[in-house]
């Protein structure tokens, strides 16, 4: 009997060892598998960091271009920046993409969201270590999701694009992602050099056909060209410093240490006696604005009209002007083109318009009519006209014809119109209205001296209320500024319609 009893027992604690064993088995099988995971969560984030690996990364730096990431750390206030789909990649199986050497988390596209002086903006940079940055179906996916999101918020995206095109292996796909977002480093073209030597049998290089030259001299495709990487990531936030975050929050103020009632002087001589002499326009806007802060848009393409961002007494505001140094200050068609996109980008983020105006006219000739200047300069006038934000202008010489009456004229509903005592408001300049309206007289001296007493001077225009009043230029500063502190609440109520029809 006892020693059955010994071998129960003995048989009893066989089976609680055996229960013991697998217990402990089974607790070090269920504590192993998540340090598998976080070694395989790490590895992938290991690698999105590096993209398309050290070799792709040096032969970047070599080019003199930083990479996606390095970008991101410039453009973004420090440790602000949080990514989004790290993990995400390609879904494409053809042509060898499903080798494992051709996933790369994250694929050839980083995004997600940051700060820029503490303001919220999303961000995307294309990754060309990563398939030369080409759009994929899931490059495009994460771009849409950022942009989805800023919607959202009412937040800003910014992107930094540095890719080859659409991913050849991935075909329509990445076509269709395409339709979905829609200085010796940097090319923008539709089709490269090799196809337009195929189909026009042209000889062309990188840089003549898409460089950054062509374009914001030639084209006008790109705003602005800078040196290197940094030198573009530096002035983009210094820009998104002038901009709202979106159409519904209103331009940012900051605190301003220029005197809004501040006189200047040196613009009471600043345009010369000779009406067909030339002036340097960013004289006077420089001399206008805070602290002398320009940000010029476009300053090399269409050079005879000046557009860009500055503040008065802390306000963000657009400034448009002719400009006398470059064909007269004429308005031609890219010009027109030029300001036209400039005044209803400002009017869309409820950006106030000043206006500096010395136009003598159209610039007359068959290359400008056969390419039609009729239907382009109507699109600054539209612009003007369509614009509901606060409008002031001031002229400081000529304003000629139709042209004075683009140039957001009390005509086309400018808020507040002004003239220097040095103003022309007239249909055309005095030579050429005397040898029509007084042509064959003896004496064309004294016929043109009559005209100018009559009409080269801003008295008819201000008689008929045209211009509101007649100022000193050294107070334009004080008087736009309170200007601008009475048209803060203006509110102008439009009738509803689809859209507008700009001529296009």
């Amino acid at each position: 009997m006892a020693a059955a009893i010994r071998i129960r027992a003995m048989a009893a604690g066989t089976r609680l060892r055996v229960l013991n064993c697998g217990l402990r088995t089974t607790i070090r099988s269920l504590c192993s598998q998540p340090v598998s995971v976080n070694e395989r969560i790490e590895n992938k984030r290991h690698a999105a960091l590096l993209g398309g690996g050290q070799r792709r990364i040096d032969a970047q730096h070599k080019r003199g271009k930083l990479t996606a990431r390095e970008r991101i750390s410039l453009l973004l206030d420090p440790g602000s920046f949080v990514e989004s789909d790290m993990f995400v990649e390609h879904r494409c199986a053809d042509f060898g993409m499903a080798a494992e050497k051709n996933k790369f988390p994250g694929d050839s596209v980083v995004t997600g969201r940051g700060r820029i002086n503490g303001r919220l903006v999303y961000v995307f940079s294309q990754d060309f270590t990563v398939f030369g940055g080409s759009l994929s179906g899931a490059h495009a996916q994460k771009i849409c999701k950022i942009m989805d999101q800023a919607i959202t918020v009412g937040a800003p995206v910014i992107g930094l694009n540095d890719s080859g095109g659409a991913r050849i292996q991935e075909g329509v796909e990445s076509l269709a992602g395409y339709a979905d977002i829609f200085l010796d480093t940097s090319y923008l073209f539709i089709t490269g050099p090799e196809v337009v030597k195929s189909v026009t049998n042209e000889d062309v290089t990188q840089e003549q056909l898409g460089g950054a030259k062509t374009h914001t001299t030639v084209s006008g495709v790109a705003h602005r060209a800078f040196d290197n990487d940094v030198d573009a990531l530096c002035n983009l936030r210094e820009f998104f410093n002038f901009l709202p975050l979106s159409n519904q929050d209103p331009a940012p103020i900051r605190e301003c240490h220029d005197p809004s009632d501040r006189l200047v002087p040196e613009l009471d001589t600043v345009v010369p006696l000779e009406s067909s002499k030339a002036y340097n326009m960013l004289d006077i806007i420089h001399a206008v604005i805070d602290e002398r802060e320009f940000f010029e848009i476009m300053p090399n393409y269409a050079k005879n009209i000046v557009i860009g961002f500055a503040r008065m007494n802390g306000r963000t505001v657009g400034i448009v002007g002719n400009q006398p140094n470059v064909a007269s200050g004429c308005l031609d068609i890219n010009s027109s083109v030029k300001g036209a996109r400039f005044v209803r980008f400002c009017d869309a983020f409820s950006i106030p318009l000043i206006t500096f105006v010395d136009v003598p006219g159209f610039l007359p000739g068959t290359a400008q009519e056969y390419g039609g200047i009729i239907r382009h300069g109507a699109k600054l006038l539209y612009a003007f006209a369509e614009a509901t934000v606060p409008k002031i202008t001031v002229i400081t010489r000529k304003a000629y014809g139709g042209a004075y009456d683009v140039m957001s004229s009390k005509h086309l509903l400018g808020d507040t119109n002004y003239a220097w005592p040095t103003a022309e408001i007239a249909v055309m300049g005095a030579k050429g209205a005397v040898e029509i309206i007084f042509k064959g007289h003896q004496d064309v001296e004294a016929a043109q001296a009559e005209y100018v007493e009559k009409f080269a001077n801003p008295f008819p225009a201000a008689v008929r209320g045209f211009v509101d009043d007649i100022i000193q230029p050294s107070s334009t500063r004080a008087r736009i500024c309170c200007d601008l502190e009475v048209l803060a609440s203006k509110k102008v109520h439009r009738p509803w319609r689809k859209h507008a029809n700009v001529p296009l």
